[in-house]
């Protein structure tokens, strides 16, 4: 419960950012949609586990300077929705003077607005990348075959981006900077879009979880089991939505932050190309290294991942997509 000495210290770090620098709760009533009460098929556990021990064991090192490898990964994504009856592309572009893809899909009614859900499956150095991101891959692959069994309201485009991880992060180079202008150049209008990014590793060990600001400890759990929703000030009440729709599909704990980019963390995934192209994101994280010590290390392997709780979240997103889409 948020008392009112909790509301004072939230004011007061807020304060020190500047008037407004952090929007974490949202007070409005919930809001549903009769898209969110279709049974939807339930999360596979097993296929996530899968999902991640493919990428993370058969193709590593998957960074930019193994080509060979991402071309393997970016098949096996392919060939994954399309057993699931739906139809891929990829989406071929040049970095560093040579060609790298996303793979793309898309389901539900034809239409120019769509929700838009990706996930990385580079991973930084010669590192295996479980949880960074072979976990939100496949998140998104199994989103791919939920939505395909499922009543879709609006149009859903799925991406895989490649060259998420540096050198080329922050770069136009980005593959979810190359899908987020191609999205701008076509006209299309991007309802929200939800980088999945970290989203494997739980802890409920007490002070397993730490914060950018010391502030925030008074106001989110210290241990590590909960996933987190995070965005820049511009992104509030997109942020709202999809925290009130994944909380009502799963029993996982689910929080969000909204704060300027200048917080270290917010901006650090696929989200932050879409803001620059005037598209409401945030990410869906586990809060990486501010939880999970074998972030871009040889320890960030598939056997430290929580699948099950991945699969609650793989079910929040579900519901919030369903209900972005009918917006």
């Amino acid at each position: 419960m948020l008392t009112p000495e909790k509301k004072r210290i939230l004011w007061a770090a807020a304060g020190t950012l500047g008037a407004g620098a952090l929007a974490l709760l949202n007070f409005s009533p919930a809001r549903e949609h009769p898209a969110v009460k279709q049974n939807l098929p339930p999360v596979d556990e097993k296929r996530l586990e899968a999902h991640v021990r493919a990428l993370a064991e058969e193709f590593t090192p998957r960074d930019w300077q193994h080509r060979e490898n991402l071309a393997r990964a970016a098949e096996y994504i392919f060939n994954e929705w399309k057993s699931y009856g739906l139809s891929p592309r990829y989406q071929a572009f040049r970095a560093s003077g040579q060609e790298y893809r996303n793979v793309i899909v898309e389901l539900g009614p034809a239409s120019e607005a769509r929700v838009v859900v990706g996930a990385h499956y580079d991973a930084f150095g010669p590192h295996p990348g479980a949880d960074d991101n072979a976990s939100g891959v496949a998140g998104v692959l199994e989103l791919g075959r939920i939505l395909a069994q499922s009543s879709l309201p609006g149009r859903v485009e799925l991406v895989a981006y490649c060259l998420e991880e540096p050198p080329h992060f922050t770069s136009a180079e980005m593959g979810s900077a190359v899908h987020a202008r191609s999205l701008k150049k076509q006209g299309v209008r991007v309802k929200g879009m939800i980088s999945l990014e970290m989203i494997g590793y739980f802890s409920d060990e007490k002070n397993s979880q730490a914060f950018p600001l010391p502030a925030l400890k008074l106001l989110y759990p210290n241990e590590g089991n909960f996933i987190a929703l995070a965005a820049d000030m511009d992104q509030v009440p997109f942020t709202n939505r999809v925290k009130k729709a994944m909380r009502a599909a799963t029993t996982l704990g689910v929080h969000a932050i909204n704060a300027p980019r200048s917080v270290p963390g917010i901006d650090l995934s696929d989200h932050r190309n879409y803001w620059s192209e005037g598209y409401p994101a945030l990410m869906v994280t586990d809060t990486a290294f501010y939880r999970n010590e074998a972030y871009h290390t040889p320890d960030d392997t598939p056997d430290r991942l929580d699948y099950k709780r991945m699969g609650q979240v793989v079910t929040g997103v579900a519901r919030a997509v369903i209900e972005l889409s009918a917006e």
